[in-house]
């Protein structure tokens, strides 16, 4: 069974590869995710290592939780279990979308359009 990581606080210049290379030195990876910024392009500063076995995990946490990596601290510990986000933000569900705003309302108190010219 794989063991993924989460890897905290990386340097802005930070590679795969070379996040690849040093978890390498705790035993085989079999992949590695640096999370970029869609607007910027640029990393976010965290990523996942996934290693081949629980064993590598264990001793890459060991290793390189709080390790100096391009002058920054990481924190490295197992990775939480994906989640739905619509799930975590009501469930996915709309409040409609064609539902007049108050303030866009073009109506007297009684319900009757004014024109707007």
């Amino acid at each position: 069974m794989a063991k993924k990581l989460y890897v905290g606080n990386l340097s802005y210049n930070s590679t795969a590869e070379n996040v690849r290379a040093l978890f390498a030195e705790a035993g085989e990876v079999v992949d590695v995710a640096i999370i970029m910024d869609r607007e910027t392009g640029r990393s976010r500063g965290f990523g996942f290592v996934e290693m081949a076995t629980e064993e590598a995990g264990r001793e890459a946490i060991k290793r390189f939780d709080g390790y100096m990596l391009d002058n920054r601290r990481l924190t490295v510990n197992a990775a939480r279990p994906r989640t739905d986000r619509r799930e975590e933000f009501g469930g996915g569900r709309s409040s409609g979308g064609n539902r007049e705003r108050s303030s866009d309302r073009s109506s007297d108190r009684n319900g009757m359009r004014r024109n707007r010219f």
